[in-house]
């Protein structure tokens, strides 16, 4: 069985026993598994993910790039279509700290080092994410990558994650991040392999609106 299949389990038990948070989903706190497959529950909509990978690597903050904009990002943006959550423009950009090529530096440095770190999330999150009107506060709190027996691990941390949408557009990301920080450091270390995606989520939910998407407890 894989690690999602026992997340989708949990799922269900809680189903079952009508286990719903105070806030109306299903939740899992602190969950922690291999990201082994591609989705939690529905099936990812390629073509949506390759344009929010595209939006991401133009490192904007504004949601109108995304063309046609999905509700879920207008919900969010301020009144002029700002938002916080441009995960490229968090790793990629000078704004930021360069974090990714800092990452991959860190590594080639040391390929023991356990500062190959790239946050996503910061103090001013709780100001940021209310300006203008804007509903963003940032659901990733940070990556960490590791050399460890010539793999290359990659560990997500996240606030908050819906187990429908969030994850299986958020996982696209992070594979294209894995696999761009593989392909520079194989530059380096020919032997290298590229590892498991560890994703971990303080909180994993489903809303109402797709509990018929759990299967029955088993």
């Amino acid at each position: 069985m894989t690690e999602v299949q026992a997340i989708r389990d949990r799922f269900a038990s809680l189903k079952f026993f009508d286990a719903t948070a105070e806030n109306g989903t299903l939740e899992i706190l602190h969950a922690s598994f291999i990201a082994d497959e591609d989705e939690i529950f529905g099936t990812l909509n390629e073509d949506y993910a390759r344009r929010e990978l595209n939006w991401y690597l133009s490192q904007s903050l504004n949601i109108n790039g995304l063309d046609p904009v999905p509700q879920i990002w207008k919900d969010i943006a301020d009144k002029d279509g700002m938002i916080n959550s441009n995960y490229g423009w968090c790793i990629f950009s000078k704004e930021n700290g360069h974090q990714f090529s800092t990452a991959i530096n860190t590594l080639v440095e040391d390929p023991a080092s356990r500062q190959a770190s790239m946050i996503y999330n910061r103090p001013s999150m709780h100001v940021d994410s209310k300006l203008n009107g804007m509903k963003d506060f940032m659901c990733t709190y940070a990556v960490q990558m590791m050399i460890r027996n010539n793999v290359l691990v990659y560990i997500v941390y996240m606030r908050s994650n819906d187990a429908v949408f969030g994850y299986k557009n958020d996982l696209y990301w992070h594979r294209f991040v894995h696999r761009s920080a593989f392909e520079s450091l194989k530059n380096h270390y020919p032997n290298l392999t590229l590892g498991y995606i560890h994703w971990n989520a303080a909180s994993l939910h489903v809303y109402p609106r797709h509990f018929h998407l759990i299967g029955d407890q088993l």
